[in-house]
């Protein structure tokens, strides 16, 4: 059972993606409301059938600060869909500075690229320009709602009106 849950705030707004057992189990004890389910599967007990939540919305208001998506090598390497951002390879993958530290680049979302191992050794200590290795997308920070959309893997169809895509295009 590899499918997840959106988690909506009481407000209706994004808040993480859950395991079904997870999100089954905040309708259970009743803090949280079954907004949509699938209509294809459900999960069985002995004696009992249920639907399967695909959007669940707490009952209570959960107040966070700020929610920005953790920079980690894992998030950089969604954000480039995997690929080397020079030659675009998937193999061998890496971080690059775009701007290089010995040249005060710094260790952030809009400087770090996915590169292979080979263009990474082949770029050095140059800049994309003075290599004359263009990227194919420069870096930037992703939201973390485009993060849940567009990098969280398969999205369910049920969650674009939730996640502001007016439309599937998956």
């Amino acid at each position: 059972m590899g499918r997840k849950v959106l988690v909506l705030n009481q407000d209706y707004s994004a808040l993480s993606v859950c395991s079904v057992p997870k999100a089954f189990l905040l309708v259970y004890m009743q803090k949280a409301d079954m907004v949509a389910h699938s209509p294809t599967h459900v999960l069985r007990t002995v004696s009992e059938a249920y639907p399967m939540p695909t959007v669940v919305r707490l009952r209570r208001y959960i107040h966070l600060p700020y929610r920005g998506v953790m920079m980690t090598r894992q998030n950089i390497f969604k954000r480039d869909g995997n690929r080397c951002q020079y030659c675009g390879t998937n193999d061998n993958l890496t971080l690059d500075h775009v701007l290089p530290k010995s040249r005060g680049g710094k260790t952030n979302w809009d400087n770090l690229a996915t590169a292979c191992k080979r263009c990474n050794s082949r770029k050095g200590d140059y800049t994309p320009e003075e290599a004359a290795m263009p990227l194919r997308q420069r870096p930037f920070r992703p939201s973390f709602l485009m993060f849940i959309r567009d990098l969280s893997g398969a999205v369910d169809e049920g969650w674009l009106p939730y996640l502001g895509a007016k439309e599937a295009a998956y």
